[in-house]
């Protein structure tokens, strides 16, 4: 738990963050996965003496420098669903094998970024390939959900992904910004989907900064109702507002306010989400974020009966063969490349 001499003066609200993070109107949920996977073997699997005794199918206890999470032999998330709002999955390091109800598949990563807009029912699979024999994996993915209003829900499914190449990536005075979606500094990116809220008029702006000892970062106040939060995953302190706070926690800042952020003695790594707020009241329950509870209720018992029979794919955690490059498939037979 978080505790601080003084709050700085212009921070709202203070948060204790690990891999999952909550966030603010329009976020609704952020993981952060950092796992430092061995190197692979034929499945592109961990050695089985290191999953041996695990909690497999639902593993979030790091042993070994890695989670399995939901997969039994690759690891990863294997057949789920989505419904009501977008996933933003930015493959900072490894890999994603992706397959989908839309007959969509294909495999991203390193620095890539896949945009899911699952307005309505959706399942796909997520596995994290151990692609390199002979070295380490990291696997560093984060996945920002997004919401969208409920006029919005229920159109249909959307998945685009943004390359690298294409990833505006901004270095000054010791501060490198990534910016996933948003405008800075002259670049911008914004979600490829038709009906997301990730788009210039609402705001929306996701930011990974990393800052060399003693750099300074800073943003103008936001207009109106826009909503900001700072993340501060890993250094030894910054300083904001003057006062010195450590890592692994959440900051709401305050309306109308500047940020000024001072990095202390080592390299410091932070995320930026901001973004005007929805404002409909909607409910949420497991994967599904609609109107009201009644048809939460109801789409997960939609859920329960379709998704294995509409999966289209032989099996629920499928991947990509090992030499597969990084490539999103269509159910037309077109396939995107960087």
């Amino acid at each position: 738990m978080f505790l601080l001499s003084k709050k700085p003066k212009t921070v709202q609200k203070i948060v204790d963050i690990n891999i999952h993070w909550s966030g603010d109107d329009p976020f609704t949920f952020v993981s952060h996965h950092h796992d430092e996977y061995p190197k692979g073997n034929a499945q592109m699997a961990p050695p089985l003496e290191m999953i041996r005794g695990r909690n497999l199918g639902r593993d979030y206890q790091e042993r070994y420098g890695f989670r399995m999470y939901h997969g039994r032999v690759v690891p990863g998330f294997p057949m789920h669903a989505h419904w009501g709002y977008e996933t933003i999955s930015i493959a900072e390091k490894g890999f994603v094998d992706h397959f989908d109800t839309e007959k969509n598949y294909g495999r991203y990563g390193n620095g890539d970024i896949q945009w899911t807009l699952a307005s309505s029912r959706y399942e796909h699979c997520e596995m994290y390939p151990l692609l390199d024999q002979e070295n380490n994996n990291p696997v560093h993915i984060t996945q920002i959900m997004v919401n969208i209003p409920i006029d919005r829900k229920n159109k249909g499914i959307q998945v685009n992904n943004t390359w690298s190449e294409s990833v505006p990536v901004i270095e000054k005075d010791g501060v490198t910004v990534t910016l996933y979606c948003g405008e800075y500094c002259g670049k911008s990116l914004y979600s490829p989907n038709e009906g997301s809220w990730a788009k210039a008029e609402n705001s929306v702006r996701i930011m990974k900064v990393i800052m060399q000892p003693g750099s300074v970062f800073e943003l103008d106040k936001l207009d109106g109702d826009i909503g900001r939060n700072l993340y501060y995953l890993s250094g030894k302190t910054i300083d904001l507002d003057e006062t010195q706070v450590k890592p692994n926690l959440r900051f709401k800042m305050k309306p109308n306010t500047d940020l000024r952020v001072v990095n202390g003695e080592e390299e410091s790594e932070i995320w930026i989400l901001e973004g005007k707020p929805i404002g409909e009241k909607q409910a949420a329950f497991g994967p599904v974020i609609l109107e009201d509870l009644d048809t939460v209720r109801k789409s997960m018992d939609e859920i329960r009966i379709n998704e294995f029979q509409e999966w289209p794919w032989k099996i629920m955690d499928v991947t990509n063969p090992i030499e597969m490059g990084r490539e999103l498939h269509r159910p037309d037979g077109s396939v995107e490349r960087p």
